[in-house]
């Protein structure tokens, strides 16, 4: 190999290892400019000032949650953030503390928007005069003044048994339908016994055993209890057989058993 050829050779593996050098210098200097731009770009959506959440839209129910308690507890967990920075989990937990809120859905819709969706609860009663029930027997917070034009029972029992005290109100209900009275109220004491209050005010005191054979008594005798010129003030089925009637007057109840 003569000299010149050598020195051709040389001369051309320095010129490729430059254009490599280039080519690799010009592919790091585009990564950096993404990544400076990247940057920039986090940067500018996560300034509150540039994308800050400013609409709220509420969908779903909205009978017994008004927009107000929900605008309250959305900014109950503080200021908003912008769209990127928000935590929708906190503003979710927030919304769910509302007393009528079965369930709600929040999420972010680009790019100022904060959705939420409401599943309110059902009232199926009154529970001890205080809270609701929905018809599987689920207590909740609501108030019982929400209601007030529902005219829905009063059910009144012991921590624990609201699903029981419902059902039996179903139960009771279906065969006082057959002798013309309906439930206004019924409860479960601590002993467990069981009264019954019709929307009549007739005051029903099934006791503590033999319910539905007691019940069966009362539907059997009532036609006779109320064919009589009086106004029933009560019930009373807590014996072997029979009924103790006690009848409504001016001077105070009177008295009688069947």
């Amino acid at each position: 190999m003569s000299m010149v050829n050598a020195l051709t050779r040389v001369q051309g593996m320095v010129q490729l290892d430059r254009q490599k050098s280039a080519s690799l210098a010009f592919l790091i200097g585009v990564i950096i400019l993404m990544l400076f731009g990247l940057a920039r770009v986090i940067d500018w959506m996560s300034d509150e000032q540039q994308l800050p959440l400013s609409q709220l839209m509420l969908e779903g129910d909205q009978t017994y949650v008004t927009a107000m308690q929900v605008r309250e507890a959305v900014l109950s967990v503080g200021e908003l953030k912008s769209f990127m920075l928000q935590d929708v989990d906190s503003i979710q937990s927030s919304i769910e503390a509302l007393p009528w809120v079965k369930h709600v859905a929040v999420r972010k819709q680009w790019p100022d928007t904060l959705k939420v969706h409401i599943t309110e609860y059902r009232a199926s009663a009154i529970w001890n005069g205080q809270k609701l029930l929905t018809p599987s027997g689920e207590v909740f917070d609501g108030s019982p003044s929400d209601v007030a034009d529902k005219s829905l029972i009063s059910l009144h029992g012991t921590p624990g048994s609201a699903e029981e005290v419902l059902a039996t109100s179903r139960e009771l209900e279906k065969k006082l339908r057959k002798i013309g009275l309906s439930i206004q109220a019924l409860s479960l004491n601590k002993r467990r016994s069981w009264r019954i209050v019709t929307r009549d005010g007739v005051r029903i005191e099934l006791g503590r055993t033999a319910r539905q054979e007691r019940l069966a008594r009362l539907v059997a005798l009532y036609p006779r209890i109320s064919a009589q010129d009086k106004t029933i003030a009560y019930v009373d089925l807590r014996y072997d057989t029979g009924a103790a009637v006690g009848w409504k007057s001016e001077t105070g109840p009177a008295n009688s058993q069947d």
